[in-house]
């Protein structure tokens, strides 16, 4: 039955990755309106995504051992109910995926710290076919209006109740009211030089929860992917982990074998980096696999041969890159947070699930569990009150390069205290005006106020755990009382 609400003051989801698309679905019949500053089949990382998903659906395997793998993963700092909830989803989201017309390969793949094998894949580009499925069905929705070519800009927040948002569109900036909001737009990746996503996962969305007053949560954590196709682009084409998961070997340029392939990823991004600084050169050696590689991954196959390279015969070169963020807007098991009204899911939230250091191939899993889950919330959500637009927010501008080099210099694999408050002095004067320059703060002032590596997180002037695990809050107000304190330190670089 429709719902006979105006879809033109309801909620708003930004984001058209899986997320956004779950959300968009799941708020069925109530309408909602889908913002994306592409469109639906282009630009969101989702579609980027290789590996597969994650779910415990192979005869040897169980729920159980999916939660074990994840907690072990997220070292300490995951929440044991938000795993729970979201890893128990997983046979239930396969699926749903094949009712979409996915049509997953025969067979489970293996990635590393996975105890089984879990991974269901479309050959090596799963999220492009998982996340084309969904787009399809939102086109065919009827309660569902998509809003292409659209960027929001900041949202409209009085008294911490959302009232809508700004958005810059193809006739200028426009004002759209919305009682509820849901940020789904990914992750923080293109920050840094050396990256798997694509430039619009500049963190963005959680600039807009962070200008509004959220709190955003466990900042630190970014998983650097240990293997980035090392050629010059930018981004860098991932070499799936399922490439490890198959047999390929980790070497140096004399054939030395110098690390455990099917580590957490965060140990091999580390033994990678501390090996390239020795002088070293590192090649991932799938050549055991000849023929076959380019029928199992002829995605990265086709990577490989436009830089020159035939991953049957020979080694490819390959370095971390910046590939996915644990941390985010802080949110509660409906995608709620702090600021009433507005949601988040996917990558740009915090939900609990991946704690320190994300389980491999959990990501897609997670975006359409909590992307459905917000959905749901939203559908319960009232339209938009009648209320007089409020003045145009600042104009943001794009970020300088210091931007970039400073968060891959400071912010890269490994990390110190030294490092990140130049980091956090360099930032701080530029992160009223730019958005890049405001997360890129606060990643920093999280890492340095966490004196302790842990997961994805490595100091190497704090190379130790701390006894007790514990949460890194962080509102814009914090972040920048906390960067102007650092300042008025003598030893401030």
């Amino acid at each position: 039955m429709a719902d006979a609400r105006d879809p033109m003051n309801a909620p708003i989801i930004i984001g058209a990755g899986l997320a956004g698309l779950a959300a968009a679905l799941a708020a069925a019949p109530r309408p909602v309106r889908l913002l994306t500053a592409g469109t639906l089949d282009a630009g969101a990382a989702s579609l980027w995504a290789q590996g597969g998903i994650a779910a415990a659906i192979g005869a040897d395997d169980s729920i159980d051992l999916h939660i074990a793998d994840t907690l072990a993963a997220g070292d300490g700092l995951c929440d044991a109910a938000a795993v729970s909830r979201i890893i128990t989803g997983g046979p239930l989201v396969i699926e749903a995926l094949r009712a979409h017309g996915v049509r997953f390969d025969a067979g489970l793949g293996l990635e590393a710290a996975h105890a089984r094998r879990r991974i269901s894949h479309v050959k090596d580009a799963t999220g492009h076919a998982v996340t084309t499925a969904l787009a399809a069905a939102v086109r065919a929705a009827p309660h569902v209006t998509i809003i292409e070519h659209a960027r929001a800009v900041a949202l409209d927040v009085a008294e911490n109740r959302v009232r809508g948002l700004w958005a810059e569109t193809a006739g200028g900036l426009v004002h759209l009211p919305a009682a509820a909001v849901l940020i789904a737009t990914g992750g923080v990746g293109a920050l840094w030089r050396h990256t798997s996503t694509p430039p619009g996962a500049d963190g963005t969305g959680l600039a807009l929860a962070a200008r509004a007053g959220a709190v955003l949560r466990d900042l630190e954590f970014v998983q650097f992917h240990p293997t980035g196709l090392d050629s010059g682009a930018t981004p860098m084409p991932l070499i799936s982990e399922a490439v490890r998961g198959e047999g390929a070997i980790l070497t140096d340029e004399t054939g030395h074998r110098f690390t455990d392939e099917l580590a957490p990823r965060d140990e091999v991004a580390r033994a990678i980096v501390r090996h390239l600084a020795e002088g070293h050169r590192v090649r991932l050696d799938a050549t055991r696999l000849g023929a076959g590689f380019a029928a199992r991954f002829p995605t990265i196959d086709a990577a490989c041969r436009a830089a020159g390279i035939d991953p049957a015969r020979q080694p490819i070169p390959v370095r971390p890159v910046a590939h996915y963020h644990m941390g985010g807007i802080a949110v509660d098991a409906r995608g709620r947070a702090s600021v009433d009204g507005l949601y988040a899911a996917g990558e740009a939230a915090c939900t609990g699930l991946h704690g320190a250091n994300r389980l491999a191939s959990n990501s897609l899993l997670e975006a359409f569990v909590t992307g459905t889950d917000a959905g749901t919330a939203l559908a319960g959500e009232p339209d938009a009150a009648a209320t007089t637009a409020p003045a145009a927010p600042p104009r943001r501008v794009p970020p300088p390069a210091l931007v970039r080099d400073l968060v891959s210099r400071h912010l890269g694999v490994l990390r110190d205290a030294a490092g990140l408050s130049h980091l956090i002095e360099r930032l701080a004067p530029l992160a009223p005006a730019h958005d890049a320059a405001l997360i890129g703060l606060m990643i920093g002032v999280a890492a340095l106020h966490r004196a302790e590596s842990r997961g994805a997180h490595a100091r190497t002037d704090a190379p130790s755990r701390a006894a007790q695990p514990r949460h890194s809050d962080l509102t814009q107000a914090a972040a920048l009382a906390r960067a102007a304190a650092l300042a008025q330190r003598p030893h401030a670089a």
